[in-house]
């Protein structure tokens, strides 16, 4: 999310050459960004080694004489690139309390979403620097990338006359994974009414969860769980051969967003889709806890009651209406109801 900082500046300066800061492992997602001119990139011997990472951002800021340093960590880290260039007349970063290195603060906890909290860190200069801002975050996968993969999906044996939707049933982190029951219930419906295609994505040991919702679906062969994406690029590959994607919240969700895939999440309970839904609208949207109607005092429901408020008939109300207009139903509309058995709310 914080590319749109790039693209910003890239907006506001077209000449001017973007350096982007990266840790080594997620670089592979943004090569061929069209507002990035430069990745420097950090690998995990040069992040725990402080003398060597020392040594890079000293080399790193004397190679480059930066005009404009945007820290949007500022922690006592990141602070030197501002501290070994302290010729460069904007040094912007987050109002801390141990930074007196930024020339220009800001709040960033004042504002909603991340993507906002980023371009906030601009916002002291807007004016003076005459900024267009943008909250468009996106990355770029060529078209060579995604008819490789197409090619591999096709062998693997989706049929691209049909529509395609990227799932995510699991997620890296077990608790925020919704319902399985849920899950497998909304998709069911998903393959009865729109004879959707749906690519499981997951990674590592998420499979198991993975293959317990096709299970649970009945193994319907529809879905797919062996077009795997081993990298980030094929990933990003992946979603732009898709119609749609639909699952939990996280990062599968946000590359499919800055790629532009319509998309429609389920937001645990402490994930605020204010903060990690950045620029909704028709063609990014989801649901969390807060957006269920309550019958009972705020705070009473552990986590997982809470979780389960997001029942399957709530999540295909707002989850159809966006697939009717960016896939074709086989089925009215309105018809909701599968054959799997109702599951009660909170157990």
């Amino acid at each position: 999310m914080s590319s749109a900082i790039c693209s910003s500046l890239k907006k506001s300066f077209p000449s001017a050459e973007i350096h982007y800061v990266l840790n080594e492992n997620i670089v592979p997602l943004f090569e061929n960004h069209p507002d990035i001119d430069k990745i420097i990139s950090f690998s995990n011997t040069e992040n725990y080694d402080i003398i060597k990472y020392l040594q890079k951002v000293w080399q790193l800021t004397r190679a480059n004489k930066y005009d404009i340093i945007v820290d949007c960590r500022s922690t006592v880290k990141t602070l030197f690139f501002s501290l070994f260039s302290m010729s460069t007349p904007y040094r912007l970063g987050i109002r801390k309390p141990y930074n007196m290195l930024s020339t220009h603060t800001i709040r960033t906890e004042d504002y909603e979403s991340n993507v906002d909290r980023m371009l906030a860190i601009l916002q002291p200069v807007e004016k003076e620097l005459n900024l267009q801002l943008s909250k468009n975050f996106r990355l770029r996968i060529t078209d060579e990338e995604q008819q490789h993969f197409r090619n591999y999906m096709t062998e693997k044996g989706v049929d691209f006359s049909k529509p395609v939707v990227v799932c995510t049933v699991a997620a890296r982190i077990a608790h925020k994974i919704w319902n399985t029951d849920y899950m497998a219930e909304v998709l069911h419906r998903m393959i009865e009414k729109y004879d959707a295609q749906l690519i499981f994505n997951y990674v590592g040991d998420e499979l198991i969860v993975a293959q317990s919702v096709k299970e649970k679906m009945g193994n319907p062969p529809q879905v797919f769980l062996d077009v795997e994406a081993k990298s980030l690029r094929e990933l990003g590959a992946l979603l732009k051969n898709a119609d749609f994607f639909f699952g939990n919240e996280g990062g599968p969700r946000h590359i499919s967003q800055a790629l532009d895939i319509p998309s429609y999440a389920i937001y645990p309970p402490g994930i605020a889709k204010k903060e990690w839904l950045p620029n909704a609208s028709e063609r990014f949207q989801g649901i969390e806890p807060a957006d269920i109607p309550k019958d009972y005092e705020p705070g009473t429901l552990s986590y997982i009651d809470s979780f389960n408020t997001i029942i399957p008939d709530v999540v295909c109300i707002g989850l159809f209406e966006m697939l009717n207009r960016y896939l074709k139903p086989k089925t009215d509309a309105k018809e909701l109801v599968s054959s799997f058995n109702k599951q009660e709310t909170i157990q």
